[in-house]
């Protein structure tokens, strides 16, 4: 079986903890990275720092991103993935507890690939993951190696 690598950018304990188990699956390898920072998040993405080598930092198939992060926010950060020609073709997904319209526009104008709003309810929200990877590990077609996604830094 295939391992897919997420990069979780978020920077709550308890979210993270509720994602987690909500991507715990048998049926799909998946591995998680987590950044708690926007500015840890582009050190990763770039293998900067700590992330050098990509046994430290694999090229994430997903992104799933907070908005409210300390330092540089989810909203900037979506802004360079997504200008970056390296980085633009990853899936982002912004999952975050803003439903604020200007919000969801803005996302969506700087190139996010889906916009989730996470539930209150641990159930729905357990669910709501669940649905996520579903349509992004089971559903959609995601090219078979990582040449597709290559790395030019």
């Amino acid at each position: 079986m295939r391992e897919w690598h997420i990069l979780l950018i978020e920077d709550s304990d308890e979210d993270v903890a509720a994602t987690i188990r909500g991507l715990r699956r048998e049926d799909v390898a998946l591995v998680i990275h987590r950044c708690t920072t926007g500015d840890q998040a582009l050190d990763y993405l770039y293998q900067r720092g700590r992330y050098r080598t990509p046994t430290q930092a694999p090229r994430p198939h997903l992104i799933l991103l907070d908005l409210n992060l300390p330092g540089t926010d989810g909203r900037a950060l979506l802004a360079v993935i997504k200008d970056d020609e390296d980085l633009k073709a990853i899936p982002v997904v912004v999952l975050t507890t803003s439903n604020n319209p200007k919000d969801i526009a803005s996302c969506y104008q700087r190139g996010a690939n889906s916009y989730q709003i996470k539930p209150v309810d641990y159930a729905r929200f357990k669910q709501s993951v669940q649905t996520l990877i579903d349509y992004w590990f089971q559903i959609v077609t995601l090219p078979e190696d990582d040449s597709a996604f290559p790395r030019s830094y």
